[in-house]
C-alpha cells in the first residue's frame, strides 16, 4: 500500500473504530449512563487496528473493478414477496456481487434464513441494513414496535432514549442486521411535514441533538452502526420526497444554525454513517431542481470537507420520485457516487449502474482512487460490524429474543415519562375527592379506547357515554360533573391522520361549555393546532399514541397514580415547544404488566399460575382473583376460573367476592382507628366505659386493645342460628322469618328470607350474657367487632353500611365494595358462596355467607363486605402508606403503628389491634418469609390480604373455597394461598 493510500486507510479506520469507542457525550446526565457506554463496546486496540488492515487489504486485493463496483450497492428485499422478486436478489449476489441488502417488509420467520441463505452465496459478507426507526416493527410482522421520536422527544431526560437506542440495536444485531437507518435528526419544524412529523423528536434543535445523539450511542454500543438522516434536513418540507422533490427555502446561514447542528454534534460523537436527502435547497445547490443527494457541493462539499464527515455516506432511495432526474438507467447512480456518496440504496438498476461506473473508470470521470475510498469505508465497516467473523443467524429462540418483557418494560417507562400536561385550569389533575365525582367518559377519533376506559375504572367509576346526536349526548351528560374526552387515532403508523373533525370540535366544544372536561389527545401533538380555543378546557393531555400502554398509563397520570413529567416537543396552536406541567403522583396505586418495573421477576407469573390452575383442578376453589402490588405499583392482577363449577361464568376483574373476615380491617377497624386518631376512644377504653350494657358485667374491664388482639377470654363464635331454626323440622321460626318482607320482617337474610329486627338484639345479649374462657390465652373471637359494630352505630347513629362509604370506600374509589351488593350490583356480577343446607335452605349469592351477619341484615363488623382485589389492594397500600392515598391523609402513620403493634408477643399473641401479624413460631397466617412489621387477614371463605412496609407488598387472594360446601378445606390445607406468598417473596430481584 502507498504512503497516499495508507494514509486515507487509516483515517478511515480511526473513525469508524471510533463509532464504537467510548461516546463523549455531555448532555447525558447519569454517569452510571456513561459508565455502561464505556463498559458496553469494544473499540479497537492496536492489534485489531492490524486485524481489520489485514482482512480489508485480504478482501480488497483480490476483488476485480467489477466486485469493487459492486460493494457499493445495497439492493431493497421484501422477505414475503414472491420467488421472482428474491430471485432477482439472488442473482444479483451471485452476478454482480452487490455489497448489501436493505431488507423491507416480512417477518423475522422469513427474513432470518433468508439473510443466511444469501450470506451463504455471497463470496465477501453481506452488509445487512433495515429502516427501523422505532424499531424492527416499522419494517416486520411479529416485531416490537418502540415509540415514535415524537413520543421520545416528550421526555425530559436522555437515558431512555439511549436504552430504546441501545435495545433496537440488539434487535437488528440478533436478526442479522448491521446498519439500522436511524435516526432521524430532522428538526420538524413545518407542522404540515408529511413524511417526517412523528418521525422527528421534534422542533428544538437541542432537544433533537440531545436525544439523537443518545439513540445513536445506545444502537452503537452495542456494535450496530447508525445512520444519521435526511441530510442536510427534511424537516422543514410541506412535501413527499417519495412523491416529488422537496424545497427548503432557508438560506445557507439558516440551515447551518438549525439544520445542520444535530450532524454536527453526532459528527463530533462518531455518528457511523449519514444517509442524504433528496432535497432542492437552492442555497446549498444553484442547479435548479437538482437533488441534495447527487450534489457534489452537498455531500462532498458541505458533509465531508466542511464538516468533516469521514463516515459512510448512504444516498437515500434512489428509486424515489425526489431523485428520478436522470431518464438513463445507471445515470443517477454514476451521479451519486461522483458527489460523494459511498452506498447506492436501491437502485432501479444495478447492473446497468455497474457499467455506467466501470465506464466513467475507464474514461477517466472517475479516478481508482475514489473507487478505493468508498470500497475500503464498507470492508472496514464490515470488519467493525463482524463480518471478519461471519456467524449465520441462530434460528431457534428468534421471537422470544425480539419481543421480550425487557422490551415492555422500556416502552412503558418511555411512555411514562413522555405523556405531557398541556393545562390544568383550577388543579382538576389529578383527580381528588372522588366522592364528589360523577365522571363520564366520551370517545372521540376513529380508534378504540378500550384500554383507556378500563384502566380508568380501576380508580373509580368512569361511564362510557355514547349518542349519535350532539343534544343526545348533552342529555346523557347532564347527570355527570367531570368529563374525559378521550381522542384517539390509529397507532398502525406515525403518517396516519391525526386531524379532529369539524363535528368533533363542535361536539367538544359543547361538552366543555357545560362540564368540568379533560381532554386526552392520543395522537399526534400537531392535532391540537385545531383547537381555536382552550378556554373551557380545564385539563388538556397529550398522550402521543394510541397503543394500549400509552392508554393505560395516561389513564393512571388522571388518577395522579403517576408523574406527570413530559414536555411538549413542537409548538402547536396556543401550546409552544417545551410547554409541560410537572404534576406529581398522591400516592394512588399504578398499574404494570411487568412485575419488574416494581422490582420482581417475571418468572413469578409462571408459578402463580401453576399454583392456581391446580387449585381449579383439583376443586380447591371455581374461581378466584390474585393481586400483587410492590413499591405503589400493581404489576400481577389476574382471575382465574370461575364463579362456579358449571364454569357458565368466568371470573373478571370486576366480580365482587365475600371476603368474610377481612370485612374486620377494610370496615370496623378504620372506623375505630379514626375514633382513636380522634380521641373520641382510646385502646384502653373497657366495654364498660364504650357500652352501658356492659357494665357491671364479667366484660365490663376488657379493653379495646385486649379484644382486638384477642386476648381478652371471649368465645370465639357462636351459632347464633341455630337458635332461630325450628327444633323438629330445622326449618327458620316463622316468628322470627318471613318469606316476604313485610311489617316487622326488616332484615333480607337471603333470597325469599327475611328476619325480625329482634334478632339482631337477640345476638348482642347473647354475647353480652355469653361465659369468659377460663384462660386467659390467645384466642381468636368475632364477637370484638359485633360489639364495636354496636358502639359504632350507635355513635353516629348510622350503620357500617353508610359509614364505611361516606368514610373511606367512595373516597378511596373503592366503587365495587360494599354491604348489601345485590343493592348496588347485577347478581351476575357477585361470586355465590355455599349452598346452605342447615339454615338458608339455598345457595347463598349476593347475600354475606356468615350467618350471624346474615341475621344482622348482611352488615356485620366481622363479616358482610363484598368487593375485589382491586379494592382491598387500595386500602391496604393506603395502610402502608402510612394512611396516605389519593392525596388525603386518612390517618397519621403513628395511628397505623399503633394498630399495628403486637403488645402481647411475650404472651405468645401474635396479633395487633385488629391486624393479623406474622406467626411467632413454624405455624401461622403466613409464608414465614414477610417482614415482622406485615400485617393482614383471612377470610372463612377463601379471602386472604397482607401487607409488608418493609418490602412495600401488598398481596390479595379472593376465593370462594366454599361453594358448594364450606367442608370443602383444600386451600387451607394445601397452604395455596401462602404457596403463592412465598412465590412472590422469591422472586424478589431488587
Amino acid at each position: 500500500m502507498n504512503l497516499k493510500h495508507y494514509s486515507y486507510y487509516l483515517v478511515s479506520l480511526v473513525f469508524l473504530g471510533l463509532a464504537f469507542a467510548k461516546a463523549q457525550s455531555p448532555t447525558l446526565e447519569s454517569k452510571s449512563l456513561k459508565s455502561e457506554i464505556s463498559q458496553s463496546v469494544n473499540p479497537l486496540h492496536a492489534d485489531d487496528v492490524i486485524a481489520q488492515q489485514a482482512w480489508v487489504d485480504s478482501i480488497y486485493n483480490q476483488m476485480t473493478t467489477r466486485q469493487k463496483i459492486g460493494q457499493l450497492f445495497m439492493v431493497d428485499l421484501f422477505s414475503n414477496k414472491e420467488k421472482a422478486h428474491i430471485d432477482r436478489v439472488r442473482n444479483l449476489i451471485k452476478n454482480h456481487e452487490i455489497g448489501g441488502i436493505i431488507f423491507s417488509k416480512g417477518t423475522p420467520q422469513l427474513q432470518a434464513p433468508l439473510t443466511n441463505e444469501l450470506q451463504a452465496l455471497s463470496k465477501v459478507p453481506l452488509m445487512i441494513g433495515m429502516d427501523a426507526e422505532w424499531g424492527l416493527a416499522m419494517r416486520l410482522e411479529n416485531t416490537f414496535a418502540y415509540p415514535w421520536n415524537m413520543t421520545l422527544g416528550a421526555n425530559p431526560g436522555d437515558e431512555l432514549t439511549y436504552e430504546v437506542g441501545k435495545r433496537i440495536g440488539e434487535h437488528c444485531k440478533r436478526l442479522g442486521v448491521h446498519i439500522n437507518f436511524a435516526p432521524d435528526v430532522d428538526i420538524n419544524t413545518n407542522p404540515d411535514n408529511p413524511i417526517i412529523g412523528n418521525r422527528s423528536f421534534g422542533e428544538d434543535r437541542d432537544n433533537v441533538t440531545r436525544k439523537a445523539l443518545a439513540f445513536m450511542n445506545g444502537m452503537q454500543s452495542v456494535g450496530v452502526l447508525a445512520s444519521a438522516k435526511h441530510f442536510p434536513g427534511h424537516g422543514d418540507t410541506d412535501q413527499d420526497s417519495h412523491k416529488t422533490l422537496p424545497t427548503v427555502s432557508f438560506d445557507a446561514k439558516r440551515i447551518d444554525e438549525i439544520e445542520l447542528y444535530p450532524y454536527k454534534r453526532l459528527i463530533d460523537n462518531n455518528l457511523a454513517s449519514v444517509m442524504v436527502a433528496h432535497l432542492n435547497v437552492p442555497s446549498l445547490e444553484t442547479r435548479a431542481g437538482y437533488p441534495t443527494s447527487l450534489s457534489e457541493k452537498v455531500v462532498s462539499g458541505l458533509l465531508k470537507r466542511d464538516l468533516g464527515f469521514q463516515g459512510l455516506i448512504f444516498t437515500d432511495a434512489l428509486n424515489m420520485k425526489g431523485a428520478s432526474n436522470f431518464s438513463s438507467p445507471g445515470d443517477i447512480d454514476l451521479a451519486a457516487f461522483k458527489a460523494g456518496n459511498d452506498v447506492l440504496l436501491i437502485s432501479e438498476n444495478v447492473p446497468k449502474a455497474i457499467d455506467k461506473i466501470e465506464e466513467a473508470l475507464k474514461n477517466g470521470e472517475i479516478t481508482e482512487d475514489r473507487l478505493k475510498q468508498s470500497v475500503i469505508k464498507i470492508l472496514q465497516a464490515k470488519y467493525l460490524v463482524g463480518l471478519h467473523q461471519y456467524k449465520p443467524i441462530e434460528l431457534s429462540g428468534l421471537q422470544e429474543d425480539l419481543i421480550t418483557n425487557q422490551d415492555v418494560l422500556l416502552y412503558e417507562k418511555s411512555i411514562s415519562n413522555s405523556v405531557t400536561l398541556l393545562k390544568n385550569t383550577s388543579n382538576l389533575l389529578p383527580l381528588k375527592n372522588l366522592e364528589t365525582k360523577k365522571i363520564a367518559y366520551v370517545q372521540m377519533g376513529d380508534d378504540h379506547g378500550d384500554a383507556f376506559i378500563e384502566q380508568l375504572n380501576k380508580y373509580s367509576r368512569v361511564d362510557r357515554v355514547r349518542a349519535a346526536r350532539l343534544d343526545e349526548l348533552m342529555n346523557k351528560l347532564s347527570a355527570y360533573n367531570t368529563v374525559i374526552i378521550g381522542f384517539h387515532k390509529s397507532n398502525d403508523s406515525p403518517w396516519k391522520s391525526y386531524s379532529i373533525s369539524d363535528k368533533e370540535l363542535t361536539w367538544m366544544y359543547e361538552i366543555a361549555r357545560k362540564h368540568d372536561v379533560i381532554l386526552d389527545a392520543f395522537v399526534n401533538p400537531y392535532t391540537f393546532r385545531k383547537l381555536k380555543s382552550t378556554t373551557n378546557f380545564e385539563s388538556i393531555i397529550a398522550s402521543y399514541q394510541n397503543s394500549e400502554i400509552s392508554q393505560q398509563v395516561s389513564a393512571q397520570m388522571i388518577f395522579g397514580a403517576r408523574d406527570f413529567k413530559g414536555k411538549l416537543p413542537v409548538t402547536s396552536g396556543e401550546f409552544k415547544v417545551g410547554t409541560g406541567i410537572y404534576l406529581p403522583s398522591i400516592g394512588r396505586l399504578s398499574y404494570s404488566t411487568m412485575p419488574e418495573s416494581a422490582g420482581l421477576s417475571s418468572a413469578m407469573i409462571a408459578k402463580i399460575d401453576s399454583i392456581a390452575n391446580h387449585t381449579i383442578d383439583q376443586q380447591g376453589a371455581p374461581g378466584m382473583q390474585v393481586l400483587v402490588a410492590r413499591k405503589g405499583r400493581v404489576v400481577f392482577d389476574t382471575n382465574y376460573g370461575f364463579h362456579t363449577y358449571d364454569k357458565r361464568r368466568r371470573v373478571s376483574s370486576s366480580d365482587k367476592y365475600d371476603i368474610a373476615s377481612v370485612t374486620k380491617i377494610v370496615a370496623t377497624l378504620p372506623l375505630v382507628m379514626e375514633l382513636q386518631e380522634q380521641g373520641i376512644i382510646s385502646l384502653d377504653d373497657t366495654l364498660g366505659e364504650l357500652l352501658p350494657e356492659y357494665r357491671n358485667t364479667d366484660k365490663e374491664n376488657i379493653t379495646i386493645k385486649q379484644m382486638l388482639s384477642h386476648y381478652a377470654r371471649l368465645k370465639p363464635w357462636i351459632p347464633f342460628y341455630s337458635n332461630t331454626l325450628d327444633s323438629i323440622t330445622q326449618k327458620p321460626l316463622k316468628q322470627l322469618y318471613s318469606n316476604t318482607k313485610k311489617g316487622g320482617y326488616s332484615l333480607i337474610v337471603a333470597d325469599n328470607l327475611y328476619g325480625k329486627s329482634v334478632l339482631k338484639d337477640s345476638i348482642s345479649n347473647s354475647i353480652r350474657l355469653s361465659s369468659l374462657r377460663e384462660k386467659l390465652e390467645y384466642k381468636y373471637s368475632d364477637f370484638p367487632y359485633y360489639i364495636l359494630k354496636d358502639f359504632i352505630e350507635g355513635y353516629y347513629n348510622q350503620d357500617l353500611n353508610e359509614l364505611t362509604q361516606n368514610h373511606f370506600y367512595a373516597s378511596l374509589g373503592m366503587e365495587n365494595t360494599t354491604y348489601l351488593p345485590r343493592n348496588k350490583f347485577d347478581k351476575s356480577e357477585i361470586v355465590p358462596t355455599e349452598n346452605d343446607t342447615v339454615f338458608r335452605n339455598q345457595l347463598v349469592h349476593g347475600f354475606v355467607h356468615d350467618q350471624g351477619a346474615a341475621m344482622q341484615g348482611g352488615v356485620g363488623g366481622h363479616a358482610g363486605v363484598f368487593s375485589t382485589s382491586n379494592d382491598i389492594a387500595k386500602m391496604m397500600q393506603m395502610y402502608l402508606q402510612g394512611g396516605y392515598y389519593g392525596g388525603k391523609s386518612y390517618f397519621k402513620e403513628e395511628t397505623i403503628n399503633t394498630f399495628n403493634f403486637c403488645y402481647y408477643c411475650d404472651q405468645e399473641v401474635r396479633r395487633g389491634v385488629g391486624f393479623d401479624k406474622p406467626q411467632l413460631d413454624e405455624v401461622g397466617p403466613t409464608c414465614g418469609c414477610v417482614s415482622m412489621q406485615s400485617f393482614g387477614h383471612s377470610g372463612f371463605t377463601g379471602a386472604y390480604t397482607w401487607a409488608d412496609p418493609e418490602n412495600e407488598i401488598v398481596y390479595v387472594f379472593l376465593a370462594n373455597r366454599i361453594h358448594p360446601d364450606a367442608n370443602n378445606k383444600f386451600l387451607i390445607e394445601e397452604n395455596i394461598r401462602t404457596n403463592i406468598q412465598q412465590v412472590i417473596y422469591d422472586h424478589i430481584i431488587e
